[in-house]
C-alpha cells in the first residue's frame, strides 16, 4: 500500500517555476519595479517576488531560469479584436470606418464554422507569440446556417492555452431597417438574446482562474436596435456576466446617433442602461468633456485601439484626459481587417506615438503609462484586476520574459522604454496560468505553420465565396 500513498503525494505537491536575475515591472498599485530580481510561480499562481535572489530552500522546483538581459512584466490583455477578421486582410485599405464596413460585410457576411476557427487560430497565435496572455474577440455576424461560431472560437482559444473573453456579438438593425448591414448578415432579435443567453450558459466561467469568460455585446447604434440594446443590457446583468460595445468610433457615428435617437452616443448609451462598471466601450474617440465626465462617474471602460483608429482615419482618442478623469482604460488589437499587423505589444508605442499627436503633445503618455494601458488597465476593462494584470503575490501567473539584450534594445538603458519605445522585443517566455504557451519566440501550444495554412486556405475560399455571390 505504500506505493499509491507515495504517488498520490507527488501528484499533488506544489509545481514551481522561479524565474531569476531578470528585470521586473510588477505594475502593480505603486509601479514598483526590479533592476535585478525574481519571481516565483507555484502552480498557476504568483508565490512571490521581489529583489535579488529567489528565497532558498524552495520544494517542487521544476524549473530554475535565468532571467539575464530580460525585462519580466504582467502578460498583456487584450481588451477588443474581431477575430474573423484575420481572413480578409488586406481589404478596403483607403476607406473610412463606414465605407470599410459597407465595403466588407458582404463578405464577412459569407463565414462559416471552418472559417472562423481558422481566423481565430491565426489572430490568437499571433497575438500570443507576442506576449498576449489574455485575448478577446467581439464576434457579431453569425450568417444562417453557418455552424457553432461561439464554440469554435472557445476552441480555438483554449488550444492556443489564453485566458479569454469571447464577447457575443449581435445584429438585428439591417439596411432596411436604416441600419448599416445587409439584411442577409443580422439576426432577429428574439434569436439573438437566445443565442447569446445560451452561449453565457455554455461557456462563461465565474470562477477566480476562470480560463473562459463571455460579455454580452450588440455590435454598434448603427447595426442594432434600441430594444436589442435594452434588453441585451437586461440579460448581462441577470446572468452576470459584462457589456461590450462599439461607441463614439467617428463623427459618422455621432451624426447617425443625433440624427436616430435625437442624441449623441454616450447620452443614448446611458438611456438603454449601458453605461456602468461591467461595461467596455471600444474606441470612445470622439469624447467631449461630458461623456468622458459620464463615463469616469459610472466606472464605464475603454479599449483603445490606437492602430486601427489610425488606419481607418477616425482620429486620436482623448486617453490622457480619460485617465486624469479615472475612466479605466486598456488596449485593443481590433479586428486585422483595419489593425493587419494583428498584435498588441506594438499598440505600446502606437498609444504613447499617437496620442502625443494631440493636444497634450510630449506630456501625453510616457513608457510606464503605456505599459499599464496594455496590463492592468486591460484586466481593469475586463473586470479581472484581482486576478491579472499585475504581478503580485496571490494573482494567477500570467507573465512574460522580453528579451532586451539583442541588437533592438542592447543600448536602451531602461527595460521599459525598451519595450516601449524600441522595436518589438522576442518573448523567450510567456506563461499563462503557469504554463508556457511561448518558448524562444515560438507558440509551443499549437503548430504556426500549420495554422498559416490553413488561415491562407480558408482566406481564399471566403473570396472565392464572395466573388461567386
Amino acid at each position: 500500500m505504500a506505493a499509491p500513498a507515495a504517488h498520490d503525494s507527488a501528484v499533488s505537491a506544489v509545481e514551481r517555476i522561479v524565474i531569476e536575475n531578470c528585470a521586473i515591472a510588477t505594475v502593480d498599485a505603486n509601479d514598483t519595479e526590479y533592476a535585478s530580481g525574481y519571481v516565483v510561480v507555484a502552480d498557476n499562481r504568483i508565490e512571490s517576488i521581489g529583489a535579488g535572489q529567489a528565497p532558498k530552500g524552495l520544494e517542487g522546483v521544476v524549473r530554475r531560469i535565468d532571467g539575464t538581459g530580460h525585462l519580466v512584466t504582467p502578460g498583456l490583455i487584450n481588451t477588443h479584436h474581431h477575430f474573423y477578421q484575420w481572413i480578409t486582410r488586406g481589404l478596403a485599405t483607403d476607406h473610412n470606418l463606414f465605407n470599410w464596413l459597407t465595403a466588407l460585410y458582404p463578405t464577412w457576411a459569407r463565414i462559416d464554422e471552418p472559417m472562423a476557427y481558422a481566423a481565430a487560430q491565426g489572430s490568437l497565435a499571433m497575438m500570443a507569440r507576442g506576449g498576449v496572455t489574455t485575448a478577446m474577440d467581439h464576434h457579431y455576424v453569425f450568417p444562417k446556417g453557418s455552424g457553432d461560431l461561439s464554440s469554435a472560437i472557445v476552441r480555438a482559444a483554449s488550444e492556443t492555452g489564453v485566458r479569454f473573453t469571447l464577447a457575443r456579438g449581435s445584429m438585428d438593425r439591417g439596411t432596411s431597417d436604416g441600419g448599416l448591414p445587409p439584411d442577409f448578415a443580422v439576426e432577429t432579435l428574439e434569436g439573438a438574446l437566445a443565442a447569446t443567453e445560451a452561449t453565457i450558459d455554455q461557456h462563461h466561467d465565474a470562477s477566480f482562474d476562470a480560463m473562459t469568460q463571455i460579455a454580452v455585446a450588440p455590435c454598434s447604434p448603427f447595426s442594432v436596435t434600441t430594444e436589442l440594446m435594452r434588453q441585451g443590457a437586461e440579460l448581462a446583468r441577470r446572468k452576470g456576466v459584462r457589456l461590450h460595445t462599439h461607441g463614439s468610433e467617428t463623427v459618422e457615428e455621432e451624426q447617425f446617433c443625433k440624427e436616430l435617437f435625437g442624441m449623441g452616443p454616450t447620452d443614448y448609451f446611458e438611456s438603454t442602461g449601458w453605461l456602468g462598471e461591467d461595461v467596455w466601450m471600444a474606441h470612445c474617440v470622439h469624447m467631449n468633456d461630458s461623456d468622458i465626465a459620464a463615463f469616469a462617474r459610472t466606472g464605464t471602460g475603454v479599449a483603445h485601439c490606437p492602430s486601427s483608429n489610425a488606419r481607418l482615419a477616425a482620429g486620436i482618442a482623448r486617453v490622457p484626459d480619460m485617465l486624469k478623469a479615472g475612466v479605466p482604460v486598456g488596449l485593443g488589437v481590433d479586428g486585422t481587417a483595419s489593425n493587419e499587423s494583428g498584435e498588441l505589444h506594438t499598440e505600446l508605442r502606437n498609444a504613447l506615438l499617437i496620442n502625443r499627436l494631440g493636444p497634450h503633445r510630449e506630456a501625453a503618455l510616457n513608457a510606464r503609462q503605456a505599459l499599464r494601458l496594455g496590463t492592468y488597465g486591460g484586466a481593469q476593462v475586463l473586470g479581472r484586476a484581482s486576478q491579472i494584470g499585475s504581478l503580485e503575490a496571490g494573482k494567477l501567473a500570467d507573465l512574460v520574459m522580453w528579451k532586451i539584450d539583442g541588437i533592438g534594445h542592447s543600448t536602451i538603458a531602461d527595460p521599459v522604454t525598451a519595450i516601449v519605445f524600441g522595436a518589438a522585443a522576442p518573448v523567450t517566455l510567456s506563461l499563462v496560468n503557469g504554463k508556457p504557451v511561448v518558448e524562444d519566440t515560438r507558440l509551443i501550444t499549437v503548430d504556426e505553420d500549420a495554422i498559416a495554412r490553413s488561415a491562407r486556405g480558408e482566406a481564399q475560399r471566403l473570396a472565392r465565396s464572395a466573388a461567386q455571390a
